[in-house]
């Protein structure tokens, strides 16, 4: 299914059902370079733009996060592989704790001053989108599918969270 068809079919702030994990992937990519700035150059203007590309896929997907749109308009279209489907409601669950930290990164060192917390908080994400960019490992996801198998969140919110051998299946 293109992007374009994708789009029309949500509302503007909605997110995908689906998400192309190589996508979920590159943005993770972005992520890290951006987390890993901060927390060098502790640039705050790295961590805001981290925060707000955290609250726009959150609240609509790809739709207005310049780094999203990035990933799925320009570089993975160019990249040799098929498309590899993923289960969109994991990886909004993994957005919002992205969006959590980074706001609390925000407040930390714009409300407190507080610049070694914010460093810690954007280093737990840089941490986390590691794993999704180099071994497409979500921290998200498998805190988002035990949630799920423990009753915490519905098991119809995605039925490929609750029962993980549908996924090897599916792979």
């Amino acid at each position: 299914m293109s992007n374009a068809t994708e789009d029309s079919r949500q509302g503007l702030l909605s997110f995908p059902e689906v998400v192309n994990e190589y996508a979920a992937r590159t943005v993770a990519t972005g992520v890290v370079v951006m987390s890993a700035t901060y927390v060098v150059t502790r640039w705050g203007w790295v961590l805001v733009l981290l925060a707000y590309g955290f609250l726009a896929r959150v609240a609509s997907g790809p739709r207005f996060s310049p780094l999203a749109l990035l990933a799925t308009r320009v570089i993975v279209p160019r990249l040799p592989f098929s498309q590899r489907l993923t289960p969109g409601r994991p990886k909004r669950f993994a957005q919002g704790i992205g969006a959590t930290l980074s706001l609390s990164a925000v407040i930390a060192r714009v409300g407190f001053d507080a610049v070694g917390v914010s460093q810690t908080l954007v280093g737990m994400i840089c941490a986390a989108a590691t794993l999704e960019a180099s071994i497409g490992y979500c921290l998200g996801c498998t805190i988002f599918g035990a949630l799920v198998r423990r009753g915490v969140i519905p098991e119809s919110a995605c039925e490929d969270c609750a029962d993980i051998s549908r996924r090897s299946v599916a792979a």
